[in-house]
């Protein structure tokens, strides 16, 4: 097999590859977030003629998993506004302002699940509400199942998904610069999930 080298040793390929366990042998119980891996990715029609992008760092939050029985499963997250970064120090300023996120006022996001279900071999559409900007609204999250096993740094038992849905930031009250830039959300959470010990 082919292999790189770094220094003297050889190293193997397959040896990069993450450690992984297949859906069914995901393990149940209660999981909470990985802080430090963890993002929530919003884009957002700018213009017309890109999508710009920003993240959400510091999500907090809780899993119970039941891979046997999702719809025995909820998740819930909660992101710092504060923590919002985009590609220029000055549009991430004006997103806390109070025409955008008024993050001194709202300085939290959340979702809490009401439902999950199957949708397909490692895949699940969760339901849930999302609560920003002092508005609530249920909203819908495709999830795809990404990895789990043992964590070859601090061994936990870490599983990975990531979901992506849609809103629209009128229904949360914040209209800034429409039509200029869009209406439609799109929102891709990577979730890495660590099971409590």
């Amino acid at each position: 097999m082919m292999g790189v080298s770094v220094g003297e040793r050889p190293i193997q390929a397959a040896s990069l590859l993450p450690v992984v366990a297949r859906a069914q042998q995901v393990e149940e119980g209660p999981y909470h977030v990985d802080g430090e891996r963890t993002q929530i990715v919003f884009s957002v029609s700018c213009l017309g003629m890109s999508w710009y992008r920003g993240f959400l760092s510091g999500v907090s939050g809780e899993l119970w998993l039941d891979p046997a029985h999702p719809e025995k499963s909820h998740v819930s997250l909660k992101a710092p506004v504060s923590s919002i970064k985009t590609t220029t120090s000055e549009v991430s300023s004006m997103l806390m302002e109070k025409s955008w996120f008024a993050a001194e006022t709202y300085p939290v996001a959340e979702f809490v699940s009401t439902q999950v279900s199957s949708s397909g071999p490692s895949l699940a559409t969760i339901s849930g509400n999302l609560t920003m900007h002092g508005v609530t609204h249920p909203v819908t999250l495709h999830a795809h199942f990404v990895g789990a096993g043992e964590n070859p740094i601090d061994h936990s038992y870490d599983v990975g998904f990531e979901a992506q849905g849609t809103i629209q930031r009128s229904a949360f009250g914040m209209t800034s610069a429409l039509p200029a830039v869009g209406d439609d959300v799109i929102l891709t959470v990577s979730g890495v999930f660590e099971k409590e010990r």
